[in-house]
């Protein structure tokens, strides 16, 4: 019998990648839609949670795509209904809230799942297979959109908790903090905040290892780039290993030869390992990304930048 589950929030990370790829599991499947202001189609739809557990509609599990702000009182309603819970990234604003999170499903017995999308390709796999054992000595991650492209007048961004700049570069940290041998830790840095903003629109970041090691490791966020869209981590080792992660982390290229290029199937491959979850009663909610990302808004020093405005056209 197949899973049966609501997406909480429709929005367009929702539209374009949740529920096309629940529509295409076939041990899913969608029962209903929970938003203020969008339909999800073919099924009942509710203007909050709240409602849909007053319907009586069975559902096993909920897929929280709502801004991370809200996520923590969700999730308790949620759990509290009996619902698995699955949460898109950033899964909570604070490691505070995550935390609380995941004591409180283990409580209830139900699965929580923090997903970390961008973790979810073959060629991060692979790269963290080769790191391996290796001795890390250089980090270069360098994440550059154009937010007017993938958050096209969503204002939440720009408030408390809603990330800014570092919305898209927690991808980033999702992808550092598993393919690297060693854990790494906030050095320190500058954050680019506009003057109308209260978060981030850019950012240079240094790293540092645990251990003391001299290493050259950093990370340059930005929201005003134009053009070429760049999600890339360089990677070199001590033994003289250059390693490159592009598009992402579905390109990998290793000492200037690209020895794997993936489709991306991250969605699909988070339902699938939702439904490999929700089998064995497992859950799985990395703080990791989240912590460092956390460390970066405490250790660098914040600048004051001009202010920001939405495209018009």
């Amino acid at each position: 019998m197949p899973i049966r589950i609501a997406v909480v929030g429709l929005g367009k990370i929702a539209r374009d990648q949740h529920l096309p790829c629940i529509a295409k599991n076939r041990n899913l499947r969608l029962v209903a839609g929970v938003s203020r202001n969008a339909k999800a189609v073919g099924v009942p739809n509710f203007e909050t949670l709240t409602d849909l557990i007053k319907s009586k509609v069975p559902v096993d599990a909920v897929a929280l795509c709502t801004p991370p702000s809200v996520r923590l009182a969700m999730a308790k309603e949620a759990l509290d209904a009996g619902y698995h819970v699955l949460i898109e990234k950033p899964p909570t604003p604070t490691v505070g809230e995550m935390t609380d999170m995941i004591a409180y499903a283990s409580k209830k017995r139900r699965v929580l799942y923090a997903t970390w999308h961008s973790r979810y390709n073959k060629a991060v796999d692979e790269a963290k297979k080769r790191l391996k054992g290796k001795h890390v000595n250089f980090l270069r991650v360098t994440w550059k959109e154009d937010v007017n492209k993938w958050h096209p007048g969503q204002q939440w961004i720009w408030e408390p908790g809603g990330f800014g700049v570092f919305d898209p570069g927690i991808n980033a940290l999702s992808i550092v903090t598993k393919i690297m041998p060693v854990p790494i830790f906030v050095g320190g840095g500058v954050i680019d905040v506009p003057e109308n903003s209260a978060t981030a629109i850019g950012a240079e970041i240094k790293f540092k290892r645990g251990d003391g090691a001299e290493a050259d490791l950093s990370m340059v966020l930005d929201w005003r780039q134009r053009g070429e869209q760049i999600w890339d981590i360089d990677v070199g080792t001590r033994d003289g290993m250059k390693l490159k992660l592009s598009k992402g982390g579905s390109v990998l290229a290793v000492n200037g030869k690209t020895v794997m290029e993936a489709p991306l199937e991250e969605y699909e491959m988070i339902y699938e390992k939702f439904t490999r979850l929700l089998k064995s009663k497992t859950t799985d909610a990395d703080c990791s990304p989240l912590q460092l990302m956390c460390d970066c808004f405490m250790l660098a020093r914040p600048k004051v930048t001009r202010k920001f405005e939405w495209d018009k056209s």
